[in-house]
């Protein structure tokens, strides 16, 4: 009778069939359930709830679906009681090793933890001061460190700086009509940066303090874009390559994140790029270079897509923003990278690196000023008045902004040029020495200052811990196991190439004839880090390394100072009580260590 309501004779045969099926199971549904109690179809009907929504979680991964599995049923297994008792224990023992390991350079295990009752004088500080700058056993200026200092020591560019700095040390581009000097500094080095870049008197741009800020700026502007435009869930289709500022930017702007592959040659796989995009994409991303391998990006293809699909593409060449313009005046092969090229809409660059100018400034740079609107911050119903801000920061620092363009003029196009011409020189040098070193490969095109390089022979990050006990530092890879060097000015220098490509001949060739070597502290961690499925756990170990640098030191007991007065009168000349150990306890009572 029901079906003859819902569906009359003459209503149409096929929707009269359809219903018909649809009853017909319901009445088979009711028949095998008539043996259950009614806990039994609760208990069932949650847990296929449960696991819909479980498979659901792991289906929104941009991660292959073995590896979501992988990783769904390893957390699942965490969870464990005796497994989660051993996870913890020996994420105990991480986290001692991991704090040992961080003081040990500082050979006093003295830390401040209560401002002085009375301030030191100048000179006391700066002893202190010196303490701290010997805890590094690295001069860095001797060419043995893979990239972090890019600059060499030139004393009269340090004269300049200090100068600079007195007179700029608490200005703040927040207020350009109290500091109207340092306002013009930051609109001159835009403009500067955007005449290198080949941008035209359109491009526009703001001065960030370090290259992940502009990257994360660049999101900002290109997820706002797409909001006004009516895309609600917006993604960014992104190399493996590229910094893992754009996953942090992903993770902050709730921008969803896909990476496409790299070819044989480190490049971004434009062919992937373009399966990837959809209706959704805000924005495309390319490396001039990336910094695993040092490649640049076929940005000139991946241009093409990006015009033909009416989507920005930014340009990360925080990098090689400040080699690759002058490498063309070197006459080396550069890759087309900059605004030259017609779907390059923004690009970041750092002039903490090849700029040489101090820690931290970056730029954040717009084909035209639209793009740029959608990066500003307003808000204009504040009780405290109009607040409008260019970037994340409110105050900024417009020190940083001075010695930067004090930099920048030091420099100049000449300076520059030598500079790049040196750092390119050395580069291609080493690249030579590895290709031609039987036990490593080369990984990628090193089209700039990185040279990047793996080995089938051993375990690549043993050798990066060989190289380490004889002085020198290289950068650690993953995806594929790998290392690189960063090509600086010091390595420039007289001899260190050849010092650098001699040893690493010398370590190569211990790891193959004693593979016993090969079980080193690195190998170990990387080793750990691409075996377990479950990344929480190698992010876990990753913040307890970084709670380890915040933890103070474990104190030293015997002829130890135990008041911050005590040990402050000792640097100027008195004498502090010393407690002797059967005292400690109420000696420190309510006390710094």
């Amino acid at each position: 009778q029901l079906m003859e309501d819902l569906w009359p004779p003459s209503g149409g045969q096929t929707w009269r069939l359809i219903a018909q099926a649809v009853d017909d199971g319901r009445v088979a549904f009711n028949r095998a359930c008539v043996h259950l109690e009614p806990w039994q179809v609760v208990s069932y009907t949650l847990s296929v709830a449960f696991l819909t929504l479980w498979l659901r979680r792991i289906m929104k991964s941009d991660r292959p679906m073995t590896q979501r599995i992988r990783a769904a049923v390893f957390s699942a297994v965490r969870n464990i009681p005796w497994v989660k008792a051993q996870i913890s224990e020996e994420m105990e023992k991480a986290r001692k090793d991991l704090e040992e390991t961080i003081h040990e350079s500082d050979r006093k295990k003295e830390f401040y933890k209560f401002l002085p009752e009375r301030g030191l004088p100048p000179d006391a500080i700066i002893s202190e001061a010196e303490l701290y700058e010997a805890m590094s056993e690295y001069t860095f200026y001797d060419g043995r460190v893979s990239g972090v200092m890019y600059t060499d020591y030139d004393e009269e560019h340090r004269k300049l700086l200090e100068k600079i700095f007195t007179m700029f040390a608490y200005s703040n581009p927040l207020h350009p009509d109290l500091f109207p000097g340092c306002r013009k500094m930051e609109a001159e080095i835009v403009r500067i940066v955007c005449s290198l870049l080949h941008g035209g008197s359109p491009s526009c741009g703001t001065v960030t303090s370090g290259g992940t800020e502009s990257i994360i700026l660049a999101c900002l502007a290109y997820r706002n874009r797409a909001y006004e435009r009516g895309i609600r869930h917006p993604e960014m289709i992104v190399p493996i390559t590229a910094h893992s500022a754009f996953d942090k930017a992903s993770q902050l702007l709730h921008i969803r994140i896909h990476h496409v592959p790299v070819d044989k040659n480190q490049r971004a796989d434009v062919g992937a790029m373009k399966r990837a995009i959809n209706n959704e994409t805000c924005m495309l991303v390319a490396s001039a270079p990336n910094f695993p391998s040092g490649t640049v990006d076929n940005i000139e293809a991946i241009s093409e897509l990006a015009q033909r699909y009416g989507i920005p593409l930014h340009v990360d060449a925080c990098l090689g923003g400040f080699l690759l313009p002058f490498m063309e005046r070197c006459d080396f092969p550069v890759p087309a990278f900059d605004f030259r090229v017609a779907g390059v809409t923004s690009i970041s660059v750092d002039t903490h690196k090849y700029g040489f100018a101090p820690k931290g400034t970056s730029l954040i740079l717009y084909r035209d000023v639209s793009l740029l609107h959608h990066q500003y911050f307003c808000y204009g119903d504040w009780p405290g008045g109009i607040y409008a801000t260019p970037t994340l920061c409110g105050s900024r620092n417009g020190c940083a902004i001075a010695l930067t363009w004090a930099t920048l003029l030091y420099h100049g196009r000449h300076r520059y040029t030598e500079r790049t011409q040196a750092i390119i020189e050395a580069a291609r040098l080493i690249r030579a020495g590895i290709e031609n070193n039987p036990h490593l490969e080369p990984l990628g095109d090193s089209d700039v200052s990185v040279i990047a390089f793996t080995s089938d022979k051993f375990n690549v990050y043993a050798l990066a811990d060989r190289m380490n006990k004889i002085g020198w530092t290289l950068t650690s890879l993953q995806n594929p196991a790998a290392l690189h060097v960063c090509i600086t000015m010091n390595h420039t220098k007289a001899g260190v190439v050849d010092d650098f490509l001699r040893d690493l001949s010398s370590a190569c060739e211990d790891l193959v004839a004693n593979p016993e070597l090969q079980q080193t502290r690195t190998a170990a961690i990387y080793g750990m880090a691409s075996a377990v499925p479950d990344k929480c756990l190698v992010e876990e170990v990753s913040y307890l390394y970084l709670d380890s640098c915040y933890a103070m030191p474990a104190p030293v007991v015997v002829g130890r100072t135990l008041s911050i007065e005590g040990r402050k009168m000792s640097l100027i000349g008195g004498q502090p009580p010393v407690f002797p150990p059967s005292s400690l306890a109420s000696a420190t009572a309510g006390g710094p260590i």
